[in-house]
């Protein structure tokens, strides 16, 4: 056992709240032309509306914790996509081809959901049940 496995969760947590909020951000500026963007991207065009609701919508749920592997499965497959459709074609590596941000995110967001969120997660949060509760106006037996 090495001395840095007690901070692996929580390294792992703060890994996936950076790369959450990050692929949130890429949303945001391509969905409402925030962050530097010349303008937002028309409602329904495709592919690049869809691919920021995505970001916006799984970066988040990455991001704060919850369905994180699942998110993290979806982000990945569609930088996937965008790399081979959009990048790959204008050149054979990511550095030629402007493709960095869709491989690096591709490959962080596999990583999350195979290692799984961390700490700091609030799918990780116990959830009470109503069935734990006794019934009100009724004495346990």
């Amino acid at each position: 056992m090495s001395r840095l496995d007690p901070a692996r969760d929580h390294v792992i947590g703060l890994y996936r709240i950076v790369i959450g909020f990050l692929f949130a951000c890429h949303g945001l500026k391509t969905l409402f032309g925030l962050f530097g963007a010349k303008a937002p991207t028309a409602v329904g065009t495709w592919p690049g509306w869809w691919a920021a609701v995505i970001q916006l919508v799984c970066g988040a749920l990455v991001c704060f914790g919850l369905a994180a592997r699942p998110a993290a499965v979806l982000g990945s497959g569609s930088m996937a996509f965008a790399y081979f459709t959009v990048h790959q074609p204008a050149g054979l590596f990511p550095i030629q081809n402007g493709g960095e941000a869709a491989a690096l995110f591709c490959w962080s967001l596999l990583l999350i959901a195979f290692v799984g969120p961390g700490r700091f997660a609030l799918g990780n949060l116990p959830v009470r049940h109503r069935d734990a509760e006794p019934a009100r106006g009724r004495v346990p037996a």
